[in-house]
């Protein structure tokens, strides 16, 4: 053995340790996410909303994504947590050997916490959201089976400025599974009015006077149909078929006997 040559001992190592696979599978930091969330009294929406001022791109869900263990923060997003959500022990609080107070001593904390910043001299200052009112249709897009859509039947909601994508012209709740695991049922969306789309958008279409929201793709026409598809100067267009994310569900072929409209691109 050369001089300079060390023998790593791991003789020191006692007890329980840091296991990343085992906190993967219980899903740790989401669990932590979601319980410091709720310590400071915010909803998904507003903590999204609220990391967004520390630099963090969101998309609509990334919160609950976050804590469902559907997919897991970068390490500056975690960083941008700990800041929006006054979490003083930093980065250790989402990982390391679980030597955490109990519910009570947490509470205690929260309780010692809660007297400093009453104090007003140790309070730090939170970035105050901004709301805005947007118009939200009462009668929501199938994601499923399909539901009347109607014209201008709407209500307007106060929401996060941060939430609504630039260029959104009004809210859709989405109604049905055939969208998941990308929009889910209830799941309130954003759509810019339009009356054309690139294939691979998302879409909110009327078929027969019901409201779907769906991926909009193009096809060749099939026998049946490509005279139909075929202009005066002898063109044949392509033929639009509306797609679900839940395999589930068959694609919908637009044929000439439907009523059909877009009626706005969804935002993300």
């Amino acid at each position: 053995m050369k001089k300079n040559d060390k023998i790593v001992s791991l003789d020191f190592i006692k007890g329980d340790r840091y296991n990343a696979e085992a906190e993967k599978e219980r899903n740790a930091i989401g669990q932590r996410i979601a319980e410091a969330r709720k310590r400071v009294g915010l909803s998904t929406t507003e903590l999204k909303t609220l990391v967004s001022t520390y630099g963090v791109s969101t998309h609509r869900d990334l919160v609950r994504r976050w804590e469902n263990g559907d997919t897991i923060p970068t390490c500056y997003q975690l960083i941008a947590l700990c800041h929006a959500l006054n979490i003083d022990e930093g980065l250790s609080y989402f990982g390391g050997v679980e030597q955490r107070l109990n519910e009570i001593g947490q509470r205690k904390v929260i309780e010692y916490r809660n007297d400093l910043i009453a104090t007003g001299l140790y309070a730090t200052t939170t970035p105050e959201i901004e709301y805005i009112d947007m118009p939200v249709s009462y009668l929501p897009a199938s994601a499923g089976t399909g539901t009347i859509l109607g014209d201008d039947k709407c209500e307007w909601v106060s929401v996060p400025k941060a939430s609504v994508p630039a260029g959104a012209d009004r809210g859709i709740r989405v109604s049905g599974d055939s969208m998941e695991p990308v929009y889910n049922n209830g799941q309130l969306v954003w759509i810019q009015f339009t009356k054309e789309l690139r294939p691979g958008e998302e879409g909110v279409f009327m078929l027969n006077d019901e409201g779907y929201i769906k991926s909009f793709s193009l096809q060749e026409p099939s026998e049946e149909y490509r005279e139909a598809f075929t202009d005066v100067d002898g063109v044949v267009r392509l033929q639009p078929v509306l797609k679900s994310y839940n395999k589930k569900y068959d694609p919908i072929v637009i044929t000439p006997d439907i009523r059909f409209e877009i009626v706005g691109r969804v935002l993300r």
